[in-house]
């Protein structure tokens, strides 16, 4: 029988170029049942290196970036609205990856964006000051959306109980808010900014502009998988009627297509690095790193607008051996920040650090007791990863 859970592959490999391993999950299907199971991981060639790392080389040398970017503004003068309406739509944080867009879309290429964002579950003081930043000082217009905060609990504490994936509710409402309002206000393009196809999903996806609108296809609503439960199940406890999940409901694929609303991603039209994205964004729109490095790595300024994002990525590690860290320097080997070297060390420095900081506070916004999170944690440790040793955890892969 496997010792693997989730369809990961038994033999753990890691990348020859950066420090990921081939227990990375390539894609993550949010509103199906048990969806960490059966999983396609990051793909790997003969040579022992990853698709993100290959692809990163197709970045430098085989596309045409001034094309793309002419292809960038033929898009977006399709759209270009004279009558002072919205005519771009920007889903976001405020953080450096959507500051950069929606900053560069309005004073570099003359749009007129209107940003929206779905809240973060809490949000963190530096996270919350470069919200306001981003609209005070990047002169931005912006719609902060925020759901039902007792469903949003629960469904975040049920994510974590079911699937050990906390912020799947979350990821829901931030991949579904801009198109979801484009119909809204009638804007017919919605532009996010990096594809995560880069980072080892479906490598094909890489050479499309857009996203699926397949991803918006759920069917009846009351069979969506949120949670990790049948919405349905969850009306039948009683606490919840149908109406309270309107916001997690995504947009259906034909009502998008009927109304012209096309999802495009700006780093398939710019060379996307994330650190020059910060160092724009601080320039432009006033965004500040954190005063201390986020837990479990040791960068500054990357994902720091929410309490309960280190918990995300602690589920990542105990569910694929992969932290926070690996996620971090894998992506800075490829663009050339670190030498892989200094990643590994990294990585063993840093990837299996507990989130002390924020956690007292997010049993709390989850209700459940200390004993209750490591047992659940424990659950999900998959064999083939971890053992344990005199009482203690220990991962059995790292990157050397």
């Amino acid at each position: 029988m496997s010792q693997a859970y989730y369809g990961l592959p038994e033999n753990v490999v890691f990348c020859k170029h950066c420090v990921i391993s081939n227990q990375r999950p390539s894609s993550t299907v949010e509103f199906k049942h048990k969806q960490e199971e059966n999983k396609a991981t990051i793909g790997f060639d003969d040579e022992g290196v990853c698709d993100a790392c290959r692809y990163h080389e197709v970045k430098e040398k085989q596309i045409n970036w001034e094309k793309r970017e002419q292809a960038l503004i033929e898009l977006l003068d399709q759209h270009r609205r004279k009558d002072g309406g919205y005519d771009v739509i920007v889903p976001g944080s405020g953080g450096k990856d959507s500051a950069y867009t929606s900053h560069i879309l309005k004073y570099k290429y003359g749009m007129n964006p209107l940003t929206v964002t779905w809240a973060p579950h809490e949000y963190t003081e530096i996270g919350w000051k470069n919200f306001e930043n981003w609209m005070h000082v990047g002169g931005l217009d912006n719609i902060l959306f925020t759901p039902n905060g007792r469903l949003h609990r629960y469904l975040t504490q049920q994510a974590f109980l079911n699937l050990l994936h906390p912020f799947q509710p979350f990821i829901v409402g931030q991949r579904i808010i801009g198109p979801l309002m484009a119909a809204k206000f009638g804007v017919k393009l919605v532009m996010y900014g990096e594809n995560q196809a880069e980072y080892g999903n479906n490598p094909d996806d890489n050479h499309v502009p857009t996203m699926d609108r397949k991803f918006f296809s759920v069917g009846n609503p009351e069979e969506m998988i949120l949670g990790g439960k049948p919405v349905k199940d969850i009306i039948s406890d009683g606490q919840f009627q149908l109406n309270d999940f309107v916001p997690y409901i995504p947009p259906n694929a034909d009502y998008l297509e009927s109304k012209g609303v096309e999802v495009h991603y700006l780093g398939y039209y710019l060379k996307w690095d994330p650190q020059e994205c910060y160092y724009y964004a601080v320039e432009n729109t006033g965004f500040q790193a954190n005063s201390e490095r986020t837990e479990g790595t040791y960068s500054k300024y990357s994902s720091i607008d929410d309490r309960i994002d280190m918990f995300h990525y602690y589920t990542t590690l105990i569910k694929f051996g992969i932290g926070r860290a690996t996620y971090d320097a894998a992506q800075e080997i490829r663009n050339g920040k670190i030498t892989r070297e200094e990643g590994v060390h990294l990585v063993h420095k840093y990837d299996q650090e507990f989130p002390q900081k924020y956690f007292k506070g997010f049993l709390d916004y989850i209700d459940i007791s200390e004993e209750k999170f490591f047992e659940t944690v424990d659950k999900f440790r998959s064999p083939h990863l971890w053992e344990k040793v005199d009482g203690k955890w220990i991962l059995k892969h790292q990157a050397e």
